[in-house]
């Protein structure tokens, strides 16, 4: 990526959090006040929105403010926060096929069939749905002659993050910071930019998008917290928030202090509530810090069904894993080195918790961890008096370790894990690149089949089919002054894992020098595979060495200059990848460090690919790439 560009929005995100603070103090003081007032007078103002049934058998509620509060008192080992990213979000995943007249279009590329994820792009094989900035676009995509922009939904106040489409419904989940004008800064992501999490809010909006020149809002519903993840199972949308629940100190006057808590708050179409102690989970158990992590269900199609609810008080989820059946979080402790893993089961619009447990380590993502014939598979990196060690547990449904496989490549960072059915693929990296398969037949003992060392790492594997992987990462080059390796190109290779003892890589294609990257090594959705098609789709930004620059030779350690961002397009097959071509958005060198310009997504309608930026998208032949169409977004 453009090192200005990185640069900039470092700086951008540094005013951010130094207005949120200086902004944010006052909110917070203001709000601590009037709360306090509000429990003095006893009065506190909500109104009764329905809750699922959310019974569990080892969580308990608070009785009243008091307990919740002498509760953070007492087990809060710190009064601040730390916060765990994730995102941040397998039975064979896939962007599927899905019919369109008398063609076929791609679909965003999940986890687990059945469980939509929540993206950036949507189509539905007639139109495409897209959040831009923040807007949130609806175009006629097919036919492609008649390709336009229909209708703009655009959030003044509040920025939309992904979106989900369902029929003729649409749902748009995105965050508010409330902030004092003129500083209501949208967030430049998911994350934490705000006070402490006090001035953030959740949105999920509901269109019906019968008419998609002219989109009609059916529900909103707010809930305080940082937007976390989602998923879509049926007609039912469900989204989940964070927000952190520590104690505010205040000296109202001279040796009078108070001590508060910001329960979640929430709106549905405007009318607000106030969580009550007696409706958040916990367990008893000590912590670093806490967080209100609410649960949401939303009926996408029935906009007139209240959404339910269900908030959990416990440290902070970094990792989010959904099955047709459950909802599995995680939360790493601060202390100890270990995992809390939470099962929620789910159906329609009731959530209830019932188990948790927890694993030595972390999980690296979702795609650490699954579930199959009722059991629960992850894997984690944990240390150990300074050594790096991968492992992998096996849990029944009531979370307990039934089996365990550990100490996998000592001191090697875990890059990327698949689960297959009773196969798990695991790659490790410090120097060369191990790919370990391992067989789940038997839970109670996973063992190591076989392992390949090459040159090199994959952040991403995606099943070819059952006994081919394709693997998405970077070439390296091993250092010679040190027991590491450098980072090359971006890196795409095809397994052969039929022979479980013996895998090899039967193909491989590098894409520039060092400093190449791709959305897809951090973001899967990135990703469009169609094995019927031979059809691979991968954004790249490109970096190029200048070797007149090195008259004594290029080192492995030096940087290439960006000199090209847009979509390589492979022809895909057991014999490896061909380059087809690629398209990119970008007209002149001075749009290459404008990231407004850099492809994001691909899918496709028929035979006609589509290429989606901030700023336009491109319609092109898959026969032949030629430019059948460009809409601006502008």
């Amino acid at each position: 990526m453009n090192t200005s560009y990185q640069y900039g929005e470092c700086l951008m995100q540094k005013e951010i959090k130094k207005r949120a603070g200086r902004y944010g103090i006052v909110a917070i003081l203001f709000g601590v006040l009037l709360g306090s007032v509000c429990y003095n007078l006893g009065y506190i103002p909500q109104f009764q929105l329905p809750q699922s049934s959310s019974l569990s058998s080892f969580l308990k509620t608070f009785s009243n403010y008091t307990e919740l509060k002498d509760f953070l008192a007492t087990n809060s080992k710190t009064r601040y926060p730390v916060y765990y990213g994730s995102l941040d979000f397998l039975s064979p995943a896939k962007g599927q096929a899905e019919a369109a007249g008398n063609g076929q279009y791609s679909t965003t590329n999940i986890q687990v069939a059945g469980v939509d994820e929540a993206d950036i792009v949507k189509t539905d094989g007639e139109y495409i749905y897209l959040v831009t900035g923040n807007n949130v676009v609806i175009l006629r995509a097919y036919p492609p002659e008649q390709a336009e922009v229909l209708s703009k939904i655009t959030f003044s106040d509040m920025y939309p993050f992904e979106i989900f489409v369902n029929g003729d419904r649409l749902a748009v989940l995105g965050s508010k910071s409330n902030y004092p004008a003129p500083y209501n800064y949208p967030l430049p992501s998911r994350y934490y930019y705000d006070s402490f999490g006090v001035d953030t809010e959740t949105f999920a909006k509901i269109y019906d998008i019968s008419d998609r020149e002219k989109p009609q809002l059916l529900r909103t519903f707010t809930t305080g917290g940082s937007y976390f993840n989602s998923r879509m199972i049926g007609k039912y949308v469900y989204f989940v928030a964070s927000q952190l629940a520590y104690l505010v100190t205040t000296t109202l006057f001279p040796n009078v202090t108070i001590e508060t808590v910001n329960l979640p708050k929430m709106s549905s179409n405007d009318h607000p509530k106030e969580v009550s102690p007696s409706e958040i989970y916990y367990s008893n158990t000590s912590d670093n810090y806490y967080s209100f992590t609410t649960f949401v269900a939303m009926n996408i199609q029935n906009a007139t069904e209240e959404p339910t609810y269900m908030s959990l008080m416990m440290g902070g989820t970094s990792g989010m894993y959904v099955s047709l059946s459950n909802i599995y979080v995680t939360i790493p402790e601060s202390y100890g080195g270990e995992t809390s893993i939470y099962r929620i089961r789910v159906k329609d619009n009731n959530f209830t918790c019932e188990a948790q447990g927890k694993v030595p380590g972390h999980e690296l993502n979702q795609f650490s961890m699954d579930e199959y014939n009722n059991y629960f598979r992850i894997a984690t990196t944990s240390w150990n008096y300074g050594v790096t060690q991968n492992n992998l547990y096996i849990l029944d449904m009531n979370m307990s370790v039934v089996g365990r496989l550990e100490n996998l490549a000592n001191n090697e960072n875990l890059h990327s894990a698949r689960f297959m059915g009773n196969r798990c693929y695991l790659v490790t990296f410090k120097k060369v690149d191990p790919l370990f398969v391992i067989d789940l037949t038997e839970p109670t003992s996973p063992t190591v089949l076989g392992q390949l060392k090459i040159p090199g790492y994959s952040d991403y594997l995606h099943p070819y089919d059952e006994n081919y992987l394709i693997g998405v990462g970077k070439e390296t080059a091993e250092a010679e002054e040190g027991d590491f390796a450098w980072y090359q190109g971006v890196k795409i290779s095809l397994f052969n894992v039929s022979d479980v003892n013996h895998p090899t890589q039967v193909a491989n294609y590098t894409i520039g020098d060092r400093g190449t990257d791709s959305p897809i090594l951090t973001d899967h959705k990135a990703f469009l595979f169609d094995k019927s098609k031979n059809l691979l789709v991968i954004p790249v930004s490109v970096a190029e060495i200048d070797p007149s620059q090195y008259p004594y030779g290029v080192p492995k350690s030096a940087y290439g200059q960006p000199v090209w961002q847009g979509a390589y397009v492979f022809n895909i097959s057991l014999d490896g990848f061909t380059l087809k071509g690629n398209i990119t958005h970008i007209d002149s060198d001075t749009q290459i460090s404008n990231y407004t310009y850099w492809v994001k997504r691909s899918l496709y309608i028929d035979n006609v690919l589509y290429t989606v930026s901030d700023m336009k998208v491109k319609l092109n032949s898959l026969e032949d790439l030629a430019l059948i169409k460009e809409i601006d977004l502008s």
